[in-house]
């Protein structure tokens, strides 16, 4: 699966040339991907996800916290569909929180947060909705542990995959954009928890690293 695939020598586009809110003006090099081109490549995510796997109960199960935004938006699309077409897919919803970063290094050590609950995903198709994958050891300790509970399917849809020489090769089934191996921050994508309310994904500048160190 391959996604939009964005060049490491992307220029993006001038930060005045969009809505970005005042406080982070000063703390980001570019918009890399502005909030309408996410919403059109999300449309058509969802689209393929009902085409692949309508039919079926899905239980969409969201990775927090960065997912939200994505998710949110993705199921919107997926309910328009249904709404709006002979086949619709029944749809039900789940999260879990998992936690492997500390400033910009992400750490070895993931935990699952909500993970006693995976049982009930039983016999499930399940729809794992994620807003970044970078080296995927992330995800691949998540479909470990989910498959322990033997699910009937699991499809993972990510907004990003980032392209990095610490991948381990992981690639989900659907994939919105591949990235540089740049610092990703807005649409959820957060830096210690800021930027999660700035609507494009943008490249973090190295100063704004520095000060928004935890």
């Amino acid at each position: 699966p391959r996604g939009g695939r964005i060049p490491d020598d992307e220029k993006g586009y001038k930060l005045d040339l969009f809505c970005v809110p005042k406080h982070y003006e000063e703390d980001l090099d570019q918009v890399i991907i502005p909030h309408g081109l996410i919403m059109d490549r999300t449309e058509r995510l969802a689209r393929d996800i009902v085409r692949d796997m309508g039919g079926h109960h899905i239980v969409a199960l969201c990775v927090l916290k960065g997912g939200y935004t994505f998710f949110a938006d993705l199921l919107d699309y997926i309910k328009a569909l249904n709404q709006n077409s002979d086949k619709s897919v029944p749809l039900t919803v789940d999260f879990i929180r998992l936690k492997s970063y500390c400033n910009d290094q992400s750490t070895n050590i993931v935990k699952v947060i909500g993970g006693d609950e995976l049982s009930t995903l039983t016999g499930k198709n399940v729809l794992i909705v994620e807003d970044i994958v970078e080296t995927g050891r992330t995800m691949e300790t998540l479909l470990s542990l989910l498959s322990e509970c033997n699910p009937k399917m699991v499809k993972v849809v990510s907004l990003l995959v980032k392209r990095t020489p610490r991948s381990s090769g992981y690639r989900p089934d659907y994939i919105g954009f591949e990235v540089p191996d740049s610092f990703l921050v807005g649409y959820a994508l957060d830096y210690n928890e800021y930027f999660r309310d700035l609507s494009h994904i943008c490249i973090l500048n190295e100063n704004a690293k520095e000060k928004y160190k935890v």
